[in-house]
């Protein structure tokens, strides 16, 4: 395994949930992080190692490019990118807004997007470069026609996972998708599961992309499924 101590990685949606369990994660493993959020000054500052903060919005068609401009100068190479920032609007299949599904797509698709194109030049450098794409089981099946617009959106974030995978083979570039089922986050905060179901912890989640990044070149995982209930299919 990759022993993560001295790795560059940047977190995005590093502020809460998924984004801020992964830092503190891996800040314990000795990476070196920068961390982008819409609300940078929410980023709590406790987290070890002395992160890069930087504001980082998946919707500002620059934004990526200057962050990993930022962390290049700070660090001096990029190892690894979490791409976990991400919305769920619904969008239902039969009177959703189209708004949300322009809003979902340009957050959870268009956003991972320019950054990984921001980062690629580093990654090709790093010769073990690593894009972990926290995407979501409703990127592999729709439950619920009700949240159309959100599956939507994370079928198109997994396939860029894929996409990547593909593009960076031959530079060392490795590419996993992490689709967790619930996980108790301020996004499903007002649901109540039924009996017989949970919400995984963002730490376990965290500890999954830890081990995603740590996999060497020669033993790929292209995607990791977590899930939160019994499912036949999984």
């Amino acid at each position: 395994m990759i022993d993560l101590n001295g790795t560059v990685v940047m977190i995005s949606g590093a502020n809460r949930g998924i984004g801020l369990a992964t830092a503190r994660a891996l800040a314990t493993k000795g990476c070196r992080l920068s961390l982008g959020a819409r609300s940078p000054d929410k980023i709590p500052t406790d987290i070890a190692g002395d992160p890069l903060i930087h504001s980082w919005d998946a919707t500002d068609p620059d934004g990526s490019a200057r962050w990993a401009a930022a962390t290049l100068d700070h660090f001096g190479r990029i190892d690894a990118v979490v791409m976990n920032a991400g919305v769920e609007l619904g969008g239902n299949l039969l009177d959703g807004p189209e708004e949300d599904f322009d809003q979902m797509w340009a957050v959870n698709f268009k956003g991972p997007l320019r950054l990984v194109r921001a980062v690629w030049p580093s990654l090709q450098a790093s010769g073990q470069g690593r894009v972990i794409n926290v995407v979501s089981l409703a990127g592999k099946r729709v439950l619920r026609h009700e949240i159309l617009g959100y599956s939507a959106s994370k079928f198109a974030a997994l396939s860029l996972t894929h996409a990547v995978r593909r593009a960076g083979w031959e530079d060392g570039i490795r590419a996993t998708a992490v689709c967790p089922g619930m996980v108790e986050t301020d996004m499903v905060a007002h649901v109540t599961v039924p009996e017989g179901q949970f919400k995984i912890a963002p730490e376990t989640i965290a500890e999954t992309v830890a081990y995603a990044l740590s996999i060497p070149n020669d033993a790929v995982v292209a995607e990791i499924l977590v899930n939160s209930r019994f499912e036949p299919g999984f």
